[in-house]
This record gives C-alpha cells, structure tokens and sequence, in this order.
C-alpha cells in the first residue's frame, strides 16, 4: 500500500467507458441486501456478532456474473455496494432498537413497531452515506498509502481475480449447500438437536446447576472459523466464567425464593405465586426446573451488561489519541479539498455527489424526525433537539468510524463504545434540561440507535469506496447505489425483526409477547443500552451487579486480554459461545497445518476456510430466518410440527442419546469445514 495517489492507477482507468450503473445491478444488489439483511438480523439478534456481508456478495455476483447475467466489473461492484449494505443497517438496527423492548415504561414497546423500526433504519443508513460523501476524497484517496482498508482492499481483490477468471465461488456455495441441509435436518426435522446440553443437579453438593450447552448450528461455526481461535477463545472464557463460576457459586450460596424475587423484580416472573419464568420456576415447591437459567437471567446477565458497558468504554478510550487524530486530520483534509481552484473537467472516477446534498439531506432528516409520529417526543422543540443531536453526533463518529476501520478494519470498530459515549451524551444533556424519567428513555434510545447505525454504515461505506476507488469505479455511483441498498434493505430488516420477534404457543402461555429478549433471540446489546438509559434517567438499577462486571472488564484489560470480547461472552449463554469456539479451534488447526506445509494465503479472506464458513454462516442464517417465517404462519407450523422425528428419537436413544447424535452430526460438519479448509487457494 505504499503507491502514492499521484501514480496509483485503478484497475479500470478513468477514461475507460464501461456498463456501471445499470438497472440490473442496482437490482441483483438489492436482492442480495435483502438476503443478507434477514440473515444478519436472525445472527445479531441471537449471538450478538455479524460478519461482512461484501466478500460473499462479491463472490456471488462475480459467479451470476459471468454465467448469467454477463455483467462487468464495475457492475459486479454495484452489485456489492447495494447489498452490503444491509449488513452494517441490520448490525446498528439490532445492536439498539430492541431495547425499546427492556425501558422502563411497559408502553415504551409500543415503539418496536415495523415503521419506527423502518423509518430509524433509513435515517441512521441515510445520515452515514450523507456524512462519507465529503470525506471520501480525504480519506479514501488522499490517504491511500497510509490507511489500507481491509476489507475493502480484500473485496478488491475478490473482483480483479473474478475479472481474470479465478474460480473461487464454488466453495462458498458448498458450504452454503451444506448449511442449508443441515439446517433443513434441525430445524424442520428434528433430526439433529438445537441444544444438547448437560447440567449437573441443583443438589450436587460439589458442583451445583453446572451446565455445558451448545447450539450446534451452521452459522456459529462459520463464524468461529472466521474470527479465528485467539477472539473465539476469549468469547468462550468469559461464558466458562459465568456459567461454571458464577452460576455454581450463587446456586449454593442464594436460596431458590431469593432468586424468584429477583425475576419478579426485573420483570421476568409475574409473581412467586405463579408458575413459569426463565428456568421454570414452580410455585407449589418453590423450586426452579433449570436454576442455570434462573440465575442467568437474575444476576449474571446484570453482571455481563456492567463488563459490556466497561469493555465499550475501554475500547473507546484505548482509541481517543486515534479518534482526535481522525478528526483533525479529516477536517484538515476537508478544507484543503474546498479551498482549491475550481476544477475545469473532472475525471470519472473523482465524481462525488454535490457537497449541497450533504447540506440539504440533514436538514430533511431533522425536519422528518421532527414532524413524523414514528419518532417518540411528546413536543416539536424535543423531537428537533433529537434531531439537531444526532446531526451532531453523526458527524463527529461517522469520521471516527471510517478513519479507524481504514487503519484496523470494521470487525474491531468500537461502535458499543461510541453508542455507549452518545446515550451517556444524551443522557447527561436531558438531565441538564430537566428532562428526567421514563418517559424520556425512548427519545434517549433514538439518539443512540441513529448514531450506531450511522457509524456501523459508515464504517461499511468507507470500506465500499475504497473498493471502488481500487478497481476504478465512479464514485457517486456508489454512493447512489448505498442510498438504495439502505432503504430496500431496511424493508427487509423491519420485516425480520418482526417476524422473529413473533412468540410461540409456549411463550404467550407463559405471558411472554416478544420473543426478542428471550433465550431464542437474546438481543444482547438491545439489553445493554436499555439497561444503561434506565440507570441513567431512571435511577433504578442493580449497580452492585453492574459493578461487579466493571471490576471484571478492569481486570482482564490489565491481564492483557481484550475486556470487550471477554465481557460480551460473560452475557451470551455458554450455548452461543461454545460453537462458536468449536469454529475458532478448527481455524487453529488448519493454520497450524499450513504453517507446517509452508502454505502462506496471500489474502485470508479469499481462502477456502473462509469462503466456505462465509457459506456456512449465510446458508444457516438463511434457513433459520425461512423456519421463523414459515412457523410464523399457524397453519404450516402445524403442517411442519407433524414432520418432527425429536419424538420418536428421544423415546429410542434416550435424551442423553438424542444429544449426542446431534453433537455427532456437528462433529461432521466441522470435519468438512476442516477438510475444505485445509486446501490451498487458487485465485
């Protein structure tokens, strides 16, 4: 990355006239943002992490590219800036907008609604592409050989091998085949188990409630393989901390009413007399089915939502000397590139959207969130200081964002941090104003919700104009193409949310009407920021557990260990995190391997390991958002529950059988991810 701008020539020069912006482009991008959008709601929602949706969608379009639809390759790049931009408006979606779900005002769900969810979700995508617009000549090309981009360098190099012929996609298509088999077995048939687990007695008097659980599906491995072994690591070890420490422990030391109380304090249970609850609590014994579960929902979650909050902020501060440095740089930047002479024809890969879109487009967006229902705000002067607030904030992290994802990527771009600084900003700002309460922790949840996902889309953004500025793209091509991707994909994104939030039987006899915020769809850090405007505004948290998670994000950060990723796996359930490491210890072993072989990747991203975990993660995510929906309608969840053979499996092989058989077949899945991984790549 050493090329000065001066000299760099893109892959398709300037003066090249080339099939760029064309309606089947801007279509086959969105079909995909839509594809890709469902599938990383369904994986944010459920473990909390997402994976770039550009390589794969890069991949996949290069592939109908070439046999079907005949596109080029800046066409096949339209493709990937329309689609993936899904991912970053699903991440920032997911990560906030739930928490209207946990405020304190049980009226305040009344805003999870598919048009607040919408209307948000355009806005956020909208603010992030407007702020990129004048930064992208500061910082894509006048920085070119200081900030590298990744992932945009690795999507680059995805479209100039598929331009010269390298034959690549099939092993994302294998594994996304496989994916979507597998999940076929486990989710329609039952053939394979969702959860194996096995859980010590809560009258073992050594090792009491002690439970090792998996969900042993496609996507968490794919994502294990891809984050690596080093992060998946620290994810599982921050699980084994509560689910064989934390949980053992409170199980000997807090009694089971003690317990129920805490459930019914924090809205889990609807009182001690009744029976149900997370863990199954049974009021005529007073005594919970799963005191594992129990004990995660009344303290150990708090305590995980404390080193979340700690390890945000940590990752936050540890990047403030790059933040200031971004800012300053970029603003200098900005007015080098405005005081210039005017420019007498500029070449087509210079071409930006007017800077007056930029100005126009944030006045629109705080007049719309001053006018429409869908945002909460009792008053016009409140919903415009909403407004003026998220301007604000929104220019200063959507320049964060894109400087530091250039230097280090997007999948260590603190946005928990920067979400957390902006509710904490809004939060002391309505506390000075008087603004006080529950009433205000919605209007507080906006700000926070539009800033992660304008620096979550930015962050994407950046690393899509870096793409095109390599293989000689026109610049406001893609930026139209962004603009598109946002609004088709947060159609997509409202309408997921909804559909997996739907309860089943199980959970409406129980009086639970969202099943976001349950085991199945945990929506951790939807939890975190609710929690965290609640303790601000409302005065009314449990801090000694808040507390106790802090101290822990303290002493990780010091024993050298990332406290973020360790405090995330503190929250999630050991269910999410063990496969999820499963993936990571398969990665070890295959780069041990080629080190051993001599075998250097070139590109990581382009190996077959990865390509085929990408697969796996999009094929499982895929299958189980077609399950949500399909049991979302009454009549074919009837159809299909006829179909399930767990019955005749559990009565045959005994539970502990049944588990097993599903662990075996999880096995075989990451002997194949092993086996395709370990092969060399041919670009």
């Amino acid at each position: 990355m050493s090329e000065d701008k001066k000299t760099f020539k893109p892959f398709v020069s300037p003066e090249t006239n080339m099939k760029e912006f064309t309606i089947k482009a801007i279509i086959t991008g969105s079909i995909f943002g839509i594809i890709f959008g469902a599938s990383t709601v369904y994986l944010a929602l459920k473990a909390g992490l997402t994976v770039s949706a550009s390589i794969p969608i890069a991949v996949i379009a290069i592939t109908l590219g070439r046999k079907f639809l005949k596109t080029t390759i800046l066409e096949n790049n339209i493709i990937q800036t329309t689609g993936s931009a899904s991912e970053s408006i699903a991440a920032g979606v997911v990560f906030t907008l739930p928490g209207f779900l946990f405020l304190s005002e049980p009226s305040s769900a009344n805003f999870f609604n598919y048009m607040t969810i919408l209307t948000l979700a355009i806005f956020g995508g909208i603010l992030g592409t407007l702020m990129m617009i004048p930064l992208r000549k500061s910082l894509i090309v006048n920085e070119h050989g200081t900030l590298p981009y990744p992932e945009g360098t690795a999507c680059a190099s995805v479209l100039k091998a598929g331009e010269k012929g390298g034959d690549f996609s099939k092993t994302a298509f294998q594994g996304l085949g496989f994916a979507l088999v597998y999940a076929m077995f486990q989710k329609v048939f039952h053939l394979i188990a969702e959860t194996p687990a096995f859980m010590t007695k809560q009258t073992n008097r050594f090792f009491p409630s002690a439970k090792i659980s998996g969900e042993i599906t496609p996507e968490y491995m794919g994502v294990g393989y891809i984050i690596g072994p080093k992060i998946s690591g620290v994810l599982v070890a921050g699980s084994v901390l509560s689910w064989f420490v934390f949980t053992p422990l409170l199980a000997t030391l807090v009694s089971p009413d003690t317990i129920a109380h805490q459930l019914v304090k924090l809205g889990y249970l609807g009182s001690m007399d009744k029976d149900g609850g997370p863990g199954g609590w049974i009021a005529a014994t007073h005594s919970f089915t799963d005191y594992s579960v129990a004990i995660y929902r009344a303290y150990v979650r708090q305590i995980g939502a404390g080193a979340v909050a700690a390890g945000g902020f940590i990752t936050l501060f540890k990047t403030i000397p790059t933040i200031i440095s971004s800012f300053k740089g970029s603003i200098g930047s900005l007015k080098k590139d405005t005081s210039g002479a005017a420019v007498a024809e500029v070449p087509r890969t210079e071409r930006d959207l007017s800077i007056k879109i930029v100005g126009i487009g944030s006045l629109v967006l705080v007049l719309l969130m001053t006018v429409l229902p869908q945002v909460p705000g009792d008053t016009i002067i409140g919903k415009l200081l909403l407004g003026v607030l998220v301007i604000i904030f929104g220019a200063f992290f959507v320049t964060v964002s894109s400087r530091i994802v250039g230097l280090i990527g997007n999948s260590n771009n603190p946005i928990s941090g920067m979400t957390i600084a902006t509710l904490m900003g809004t939060c002391l700002i309505f506390i000075a104003v008087g603004w006080t309460g529950k009433v205000f922790e919605p209007m507080a949840l906006v700000v926070g919700g539009m800033i992660c996902i304008a620096a979550a889309n930015a962050g994407a953004t950046s690393q899509d104009l870096k793409t095109g500025f390599l293989v000689g793209a026109t610049p406001k091509y893609q930026q139209i193409a962004l603009f598109i991707g946002v609004i088709v994909s947060s159609f997509a994104i409202g309408g997921t949310i909804k559909i997996l939030d739907t309860p089943t039987q199980e959970m409406l006899a129980q009086g639970i009407h969202h099943a976001i915020g349950t085991d199945a769809y945990p929506a951790p850090q939807g939890t975190l920021m609710a929690t965290l405007i609640k303790g601000i505004l409302s005065f009314n948290l449990d801090w000694q557990f808040v507390l106790v998670g802090v101290a822990i994000a303290v002493v990780m950060e010091l024993c050298g260990i990332k406290a973020l990723s360790f405090a995330i796996g503190i929250y999630l359930p050991l269910s999410t995190t063990l496969p999820i490491f499963a993936g990571g210890a398969i990665r070890g072993l295959v780069d041990r391997k080629k080190k051993k072989a001599g075998i250097i990747e070139e590109e990581e991203d382009l190996g077959k390991g990865n390509l085929y975990a990408t697969g796996l993660v999009a094929g499982g995510a895929i299958g189980g958002v077609i399950v949500a929906i399909l049991f979302a309608i009454p009549s074919v969840s009837n159809l299909v529950s006829k179909w399930s053979l767990e019955a005749g499996l559990t009565t045959g092989l005994g539970e502990t059988g049944f588990f097993l058989l599903g662990v075996a077949f999880f096995a075989i899945m990451g002997w194949s991810l092993y086996r395709v991984a370990k092969k060399p790549t041919v670009l």
